[in-house]
């Protein structure tokens, strides 16, 4: 039996960047760059990634500083700093119809990534699994650093509402 390029499962990763820092006065809200504890936590989920899942063979990130620099740390500590990464300014204030566009032109890759902002990387999450995110007691269903798993038989062009399943969702907290 032969399978076409695309059929087969598919992991998207879905990435909130890691925490920002608001130390700068008068730094616009795109140029903010990560606090200790963001570059602390963002190879943490690399190492995660790595350990745990297929490297991504496909990075599209938001081009704000925070997140840039998100995706570059959790890449590297994944072993992947080679890997490409797509600029997409979509994904900044982007909500669920901007990045399930994206996600539908994703070539065809078995693992993406996406690393964006809150509430949109938590909003298409609960939007392609169809299942809310549940968070820990006190905290944010969707915190700095969280990714969310998902996984689906569909090709990127194809997904849509409720097509993948919610393997788990990764917050840095927990990775002790």
């Amino acid at each position: 039996m032969t399978t076409s390029r695309d059929e087969g499962r598919r992991t998207l990763l879905l990435m909130r960047h890691a925490k920002s820092s608001w130390a700068a006065v008068g730094q616009s809200d795109f140029e903010r760059p990560l606090a200790p504890r963001g570059e602390r936590d963002a190879p943490r989920l690399g190492r995660w990634i790595s350990e745990n899942l297929d490297s991504p063979d496909c990075v599209v990130c938001s081009p704000a500083r925070r997140a840039a620099d998100t995706a570059r740390l959790v890449l590297d500590a994944a072993g992947r700093e080679d890997a490409e990464i797509v600029w997409d300014e979509r994904i900044y204030g982007g909500g669920v119809r901007d990045l399930l566009t994206i996600v539908s032109e994703l070539p065809n890759a078995s693992t993406a990534l996406l690393v964006g902002h809150y509430p949109g990387m938590w909003e298409l999450t609960e939007f392609l699994s169809g299942s809310p995110v549940t968070p820990e007691p006190g905290q944010k269903p969707f915190p700095t650093a969280a990714l969310a798993v998902l996984r689906t038989d569909l090709a990127w062009g194809r997904i849509a509402a409720s097509s993948a399943e919610l393997v788990t969702v990764v917050r840095p907290r927990l990775l002790d």
